[in-house]
């Protein structure tokens, strides 16, 4: 676990072989479609196992990794989605999706946004509004509770159960806005079973009373939730949300092969 000398690298070995070697687990964890046993990162990634076991408890200590301890594994954490959501914020998915996001908001006639997961939360990156249509609370660079919006779920319901129970692990983790959604694991695991059977998420009055959103996952090339995409409408147009899930598919689907998912 030591630093070694500048020679050591003419040789092909890294400098700091801890460092190297935690950027290894993280890549290797970011692959898997969910938490794997510490035996198995040290046997994919040839480390010892007592290496691997002390490099996984330090990340989890600063939130990089979580242990599902009922199921002796390992996942990526909170952390680590931070470091997805820095990435979008340094404009690569902005701008990919900015005019794809606006596509989106003319043939729907409704605003239109693009957002990550960060945490338990998403964070807005692209934001298109409709002209005649109100304001809505999903400016670039506002967060909002995943397990309440329609982007949240849509890259909630593309994730493994164990990563999901990993982010919401209690009721205290279940913040609030207008008094509907979900308050508990079941109850939020009910509304992704339903995403997952619709290929599309929705939220009726969980963010803002009044307006309704219906949301689908763009994926990356390891079919992980890199974003979503979403439209918003006002509940009272009756009309609004005709052919809104089949645009929001198609987008997502534009945005996923443009990112080579």
């Amino acid at each position: 676990m030591s630093v070694i000398s500048d020679s050591a690298v003419a040789g092909g070995r890294p400098q700091v072989p801890a460092a190297d070697q935690t950027l290894r687990m993280l890549s290797y964890l970011a692959r898997q479609r969910g938490p794997v046993p510490a035996r198995t990162i040290a046997d994919a990634l040839t480390l010892p196992r007592s290496t691997v076991y002390h490099l996984l408890t330090t990340m989890e200590r600063r939130g990089f990794v979580v242990h599902v301890t009922t199921e002796r594994r390992w996942g990526l954490g909170i952390a680590a989605f931070e470091l997805g959501g820095g990435y979008a914020r340094q404009q690569p998915l902005a701008r990919l999706g900015r005019p794809v996001v606006a596509a989106l908001a003319d043939r729907a006639g409704q605003s239109a946004h693009l957002a990550v997961m960060s945490g338990r939360d998403v964070l807005y990156i692209v934001e298109e509004r409709a002209p005649g249509r109100p304001a809505l609370v999903t400016d670039v660079g506002v967060r909002l509770p995943a397990h309440l919006t329609a982007t949240g779920r849509a890259m909630l319901a593309a994730l493994p159960p164990a990563q999901v129970r990993a982010l919401f692990p209690d009721a205290g983790a279940f913040s609030d806005r207008t008094g509907r959604g979900p308050r508990r694991l079941s109850e939020l695991r009910q509304v992704l079973r339903a995403v997952r059977a619709e290929g599309v998420a929705e939220e009726h009055g969980e963010v803002t009373l009044g307006f309704g959103s219906v949301a689908a996952v763009v994926l990356d090339h390891a079919g992980w939730p890199a974003a979503a995409v979403a439209t918003t409408w006002a509940e009272d147009d009756a009309d609004a949300d005709d052919g809104m899930a089949a645009l929001v598919r198609e987008t997502a689907g534009t945005l996923t092969r443009r990112i080579g998912g």
